[in-house]
Formats: structure tokens, sequence, C-alpha cells
């Protein structure tokens, strides 16, 4: 499967631990997720990004988010990590993921912020957090990206908004809070899971047909 063929919509288990981070990892697969972040800023992410991508990693794109570092890009490709999200936009770390070939998905909020990551090489734009860039201003900046830019809405997307961030021109999500918190059950999780990308595929399916 190429990069440009993955679901875009990226599963973020901000502060998973290890013990649990495979059998999530196989209900989000299931559901059908392609693109899974552990956020740099949980408990041993390092060690649940390396079980996942042993797991998974042949069918499903694996790695960190909140990656604000070159090293920490060394980090997460050393354990097989090959997806990259950023908080921000910082050319060097997107450049250095590049390098070695991960997915980029760096943080943007403004124009320049925009225009900067992709000339870096962000394979896709995460404007974050969402609850500040709301559908108007996203529409806003879109208009002047590169045509065929992939845009990401991240930062307080739920079932319930995603069709107005949707029709400001995002056709992918990070999806958070709405999908995973430490101490989920496992039937609360599965059914966030399978709640959100039911909602997103009803979602796009229409817009691809009339394409």
């Amino acid at each position: 499967m190429s990069e440009s063929s993955y679901l875009p919509l990226v599963a973020i288990l901000r502060g998973i631990q290890p013990h649990e981070c495979l059998s999530l990892g196989r209900i989000l697969v299931d559901a059908g997720y392609q693109m899974i972040e552990v956020p740099m800023n949980s408990p041993t992410p390092l060690a649940s990004i390396e079980l996942l991508a042993k797991e998974f990693g042949q069918d499903v794109l694996i790695g960190a988010g909140t990656v604000t570092s070159v090293e920490q890009v060394k980090q997460i490709t050393a354990v097989g990590g090959k997806l990259m999200v950023a908080p921000n936009t910082n050319a060097d770390v997107i450049r250095a993921a590049k390098q070695v070939g991960m997915y980029c998905m760096p943080g943007c909020i403004t124009p320049t912020e925009a225009l900067i990551a992709l000339d870096a090489g962000a394979d896709a734009l995460k404007f974050f957090p969402a609850e500040l860039t709301p559908p108007a201003v996203i529409k806003a900046i879109n208009t002047i990206l590169p045509a065929g830019t992939l845009v990401c809405a991240v930062g307080g997307v739920t079932s319930h908004n995603m069709a107005d961030y949707m029709a400001a021109g995002c056709r992918g999500f990070g999806l958070g809070g709405s999908l995973y918190q430490p101490g989920i059950s496992v039937e609360a999780f599965k059914h966030n899971a399978e709640t959100l990308i039911k909602r997103f595929i009803s979602l796009s399916q229409p817009q691809e047909n009339q394409a």
C-alpha cells in the first residue's frame, strides 16, 4: 500500500501504555484504521510504537505524535515508526523525517506555517488545535494552498463536527479524546472507533462519487 492510499484518519492514542497497545491496535485495524499515532508524551511511547509497528506495520502506518525534535525522529525510526505527526511547523524536523522516509503531518495554524511546512516536504497539514481553527478559517487558508494538499483537522474533532470541517475542505482528521482516553474500557474504545470511522466514511463517499 502506498502512503497516498492510506485512509486519512489518524487514531491518536495519547497516554496509552505498552500493555494495552496491541489489543486496542487490533480493534483499530479491524475497524479499518490505517494510521495510528502514539504521542511522544505518552508513557514509554517508543515501546508502544515498536510493539505496534512489529504487529501491524506491514499494513498500517504506525508512528508518533507530538514530535518536536530531530532527535525524536531518529528515536522513532529506530523502533520502526514511519509516521511523524507534530504539533507545530519545524522545517528541520520535517526534513529529517522525510530523509528517512517517514510520512509527515506537521501542525500549522496560519497560511505562513502551512506553506513553510509544504516547502519542507510535508505530506499533509494538520490544522491544530481545531478549536482555534474553525471551519471558516480553514476554508479561507485552503484557497491559497496548492491543489491536492491533504488538509486535516485535529483537536476537538468528533462525529458531530466532521461534516463542517469537510465542507471547509478537510479530507482527513486526527482523532484524540473522542476516540481514546487513558482508562477507557475496551468496549467504549471499540464503540468510539467504529462510530468515528463509519461517520467519516459516510461523509467521504458521496464527495468521492461526485468528483
